[in-house]
């Protein structure tokens, strides 16, 4: 019974986006050139309405401190953007995991099925887009402390300014997945968020106020060349950290653990199947992220609405403190306790949510083996069964989902601790997105190359 409402739910869903305006594939396909062209105008834009400021709501003291918030959501305080991709990254996450979760069955290897999920996940990112908005400002959080009360108009207005970025966000994305552009808005727009973070560490600077970054400190600042700089400006440290974590990902995400194969109908060809050493990719972080990052939503909710002295806000901002990730030797230093339960409560959601997303995603022995029968491989010396090929790849896949879970929280732990430019979950996130887009451009040049492949593909 639950099943089936949920289905109508989906169904629902993906009803609506039918009746919305929608983003039509392209044909004949664009050139890579042009796509580069159009995703490149797509994150100017991001960058002009992330520097807009919202009408009707009182000038903002906006930080430029890169925040978990901001990294995961891509997000900019009082401005257009300020909602950022949390709307999509949101409602993707829950469909996903009812999806794998076999809430809802629906099979996304069928084009009608994913078409439904598409749909679905397009208007629930608007409801979210609206209901967050509504939040934001029905809380009063841009008019808290400044002794001025909005109109319902004006009220109504900033919802709609920020529906409409978040809205015009979520078309941005299916214009890029469509295949005008190359990749997603939402990778696109997170890489756009950590490139700018690490860049402005380094040089940014506020004239008349304070050298910010670290060139201009080094400059500026003699004291700069310490270690550590107090404030969580940016810092040696820091920088050293930056390089050396971009170092280490690029290297691990390009490891692979090999498993020999067979070909039985070309008289036992043998060949190799790469599995990633980091198996999970980003994805156990990136949940983590997901999750302290609308913990800390729902905390400037909670003091939109309750106030920063209500005793149920103090209680759960005091809960989130010691989850949070610290900036920095100095902040690390300064609560050991902090720092403690911030890095096993890491590792540890990181461990169950890497082990989730490998049944959830497909990626477990079971589901691998049925790929590799149905393919018509076989490992040499185990029947070709998906029993015995699931025995043997569980040797591989569980072990490597757990190491990799593992490592790459204990990256973005010391990341943060050492006080890492873009925060620790911002660069693991960035490497992978570079990786995937490099892959993305060898791909597309391959076929522009080769027009068989596209044809083989049936992608013509």
């Amino acid at each position: 019974m639950v099943l089936e409402a949920m289905v109508d739910f989906i169904g629902v869903l993906a009803g609506i986006a039918e009746r919305l305006p929608s983003v039509s594939k392209p044909a004949p396909r664009p050139t890579l050139y042009r796509r580069l062209m159009l995703t490149g105008i797509v994150l100017v834009i991001y960058f002009i309405m992330a520097n807009i400021p919202l009408y009707g709501i009182p000038e903002q003291d906006v930080t430029t401190e890169f925040t978990l918030l901001r990294i995961i959501f891509a997000s900019s305080a009082g401005s257009l953007m300020e909602l950022g991709i949390g709307p999509i990254v949101t409602a993707g996450l829950i469909l996903q995991v009812l999806v794998g979760a076999k809430i809802v069955r629906i099979d996304l290897t069928k084009p009608d099925d994913r078409r439904k999920f598409t749909g679905a996940q397009k208007t629930l990112s608007i409801l979210f887009a609206f209901l967050e908005a509504s939040a934001f400002v029905l809380g009063k959080r841009y008019w808290i402390g400044t002794g001025e009360t909005p109109t319902y108009t004006i009220m109504a207005i900033v919802i709609l300014q920020l529906t409409f970025g978040a809205v015009l966000v979520i078309y941005f994305d299916e214009l890029i997945q469509k295949g005008w552009g190359i990749g997603s808005a939402v990778s696109l727009f997170i890489l756009a968020g950590v490139a700018q973070g690490v860049i402005w560490s380094f040089l940014g600077y506020i004239p008349g106020i304070v050298a910010y970054g670290l060139i201009p400190a080094l400059i500026i600042e003699r004291s700069a060349i310490l270690l550590a700089r107090p404030n969580a400006f940016p810092d040696i440290t820091g920088a050293l950290a930056t390089i050396s974590m971009i170092l280490l990902l690029a290297y691990l995400q390009a490891m692979r653990v090999e498993i020999p194969v067979a070909s039985p109908r070309f008289r036992g060809i043998r060949s190799r199947i790469p599995l990633q050493f980091i198996y999970v990719t980003n994805i156990p972080i990136l949940l983590v992220g997901i999750l302290v990052a609308n913990l800390q939503l729902v905390q400037g909710i909670l003091r939109d609405f309750l106030g920063p002295t209500h005793n149920v806000y103090q209680l759960y901002s005091t809960a989130l403190y010691y989850i949070t990730p610290p900036r920095g030797i100095i902040e690390t230093s300064l609560d050991p306790l902090r720092t403690l339960t911030f890095a096993i409560s890491w590792t540890i959601m990181a461990i169950v949510f890497g082990l989730l997303w490998v049944e959830i995603a497909g990626l477990n022995p079971r589901e691998q083996a049925e790929k590799l029968v149905k393919s018509g491989l076989e490992i040499p010396g185990f029947r070709r069964s998906p029993k015995s090929v699931e025995v043997e790849l569980s040797q591989y896949i569980y072990p490597l989902a757990l190491l990799s879970s593992i490592l790459v929280a204990v990256i973005v732990i010391v990341a943060d601790i050492l006080g890492a430019y873009g925060t620790g979950t911002g660069l693991l996130l960035a490497v992978g997105i570079v990786n995937q887009y490099y892959a993305l451009i060898l791909r597309e040049r391959a076929l522009e190359a080769y027009p068989l492949i596209k044809r083989i593909l049936g992608e013509e």
